[in-house]
């Protein structure tokens, strides 16, 4: 178990370090930035949102299957185990969220721009909030369409990241899964995808850096958890004998 925490706790500094050096910066989101960039940002938020993110998680978990290579019945633990950490993590995220009620950046602005009082914004029904973000920024061209349309399926609370934990979760089980089969490609491209989420999620105006921060701490401690169920029932992540020679050959050729 504490190996396991040293690799994932490794996996999760990595992480923490674009958010971090953003709050400790004082950086603050304001709208209008190059539409063209943000359009990126937007699509690779897009790879965690419905129904996108589940097509992303189908695909992790088949490659995952795929690089541990367990029998059958330990591979459907496996799946199982895969399954149940992103699905707690979205339910840990949805009770915080409920609990501290922390508006999002662009619902600040809107206060600040169109007058609209935070308290009041989320007193109202959740297609209420998406009908008043749609007729407050129907003339406000210096906001893209697509973030506009953003916001208008986006009006829940900020605090922590649901795409953040969803991201990092996914990131932090390579670390903990594959990282004794060296597949330090798929690790290397999840990390980089992960920190691509969050930064998404600052730049279009949906979290602050603490929202991050605090999603990728509960992904950690909830995948730590995962990988130690995986090891204790699906069977040793080290590879078997016939598979460490296939594994000293792709570095060599790597």
């Amino acid at each position: 178990m504490l190996s396991i925490a040293k690799r994932t706790a490794a996996g999760a500094g990595l992480l923490l370090i674009m958010p971090v050096a953003v709050w400790v910066s004082g950086w603050r989101w304001q709208p209008g930035q190059d539409s063209g960039w943000l359009k990126v940002m937007y699509w690779i938020t897009e790879t965690v949102t419905q129904p996108w993110g589940i097509i992303t998680h189908v695909i992790l978990c088949g490659w995952f299957l795929w690089c541990l290579r367990f029998r059958l019945k330990a591979a459907v633990m496996l799946f199982t185990i895969l399954a149940g950490a992103i699905l707690m993590g979205q339910g840990v995220k949805s009770w915080v969220k409920d609990q501290v009620q922390e508006p999002r950046p662009f619902v600040i602005w809107l206060e600040k721009t169109h007058h609209i009082p935070v308290d009041e914004f989320y007193t109202l029904k959740r297609k209420d909030r998406s009908d008043l973000v749609k007729a407050q920024l129907s003339t406000q061209q210096n906001i893209p369409l697509f973030l506009r349309q953003h916001w208008q399926k986006e009006t829940g609370f900020a605090f922590p990241s649901g795409h953040t934990m969803f991201a990092a979760s996914w990131a932090l089980l390579a670390v903990g899964l594959l990282w004794p089969r060296r597949r330090t490609m798929t690790i290397a491209l999840l990390l980089v995808w992960a920190t691509g989420v969050m930064g998404s999620r600052m730049l279009l105006g949906m979290h602050w850096p603490r929202d991050l921060v605090v999603a990728t701490l509960i992904s950690w401690a909830l995948v730590t958890l995962a990988t130690w169920l995986a090891q204790r029932f699906c069977g040793p992540l080290m590879p078997p004998p016939e598979e460490r020679q296939e594994i000293v050959e792709r570095e060599q050729n790597g």
